[in-house]
């Protein structure tokens, strides 16, 4: 996909220090509602992952991550064994954080028991919500918080179910990139966009 750079977006999406990939994936899937739960993993994971570091480094991995961890496959790392762990310690292509990849192992579980119950992760997640993305209206990305106590209920709901790095900031970035909340700033194109863009299945 070729990228506009003209188009006015998010501070955090400009700059000679962004590439296309990462405006892309600003003008794309930031802010747009997901439901499918194979995405929904996937940030689940990226997110945790991020964790000390910036988004950027992570996006710049995102298809190592998933030839790494087989496309997010939960039922399949759900049985990674100690050999599978060691060699994803060995990956240079991804985080090599122990506390950050056994946490997977521990989230893949997790998630399959949220289906589960719940018949999905999407209605899970969703519920705090009602469904309904919240729309806010910042002109400035100072008055974007870093977490709130929706966030705040989500992660500690989260983490009594036992799942790992799911902290509020964590829980509050995940929140914007599956759409669950929109903070497109009132300046960016995509701030109207986001608004009717159809959900990513």
């Amino acid at each position: 996909m070729e990228v506009n750079k003209q188009l006015i977006r998010c501070d955090w999406a400009m700059g000679k220090t962004v590439n296309e990939e990462y405006q892309e994936y600003h003008d794309t899937q930031w802010g747009v509602p997901v439901h499918d739960d194979h995405v929904l993993f996937e940030m689940l994971i990226l997110e945790g992952m991020q964790a000390g570091l910036s988004w950027f480094t992570i996006l710049n991995k995102r298809e190592n991550f998933r030839k790494a961890f087989d496309n997010f496959e939960p039922d399949i790392i759900i049985h990674y064994e100690e050999k599978k762990i060691e060699n994803l310690m060995q990956d240079a292509g991804i985080i090599r954080n122990r506390l950050k990849i056994n946490s997977v192992l521990t989230n893949a579980g997790l998630f399959l028991e949220i289906q589960k119950v719940y018949g999905s992760f999407d209605k899970f997640i969703w519920s705090y919500i009602d469904n309904k993305p919240i729309m806010n209206n910042w002109t400035e990305m100072s008055q974007v918080p870093a977490k709130t106590a929706l966030s705040d209920k989500i992660s500690k709901d989260m983490k009594k179910i036992g799942f790992k790095f799911v902290g509020s900031t964590i829980i509050y970035a995940y929140m914007q990139s599956i759409g669950m909340v929109d903070d497109h700033l009132t300046t960016c194109f995509r701030h109207m966009l986001c608004r009717t863009h159809a959900t990513i299945k």
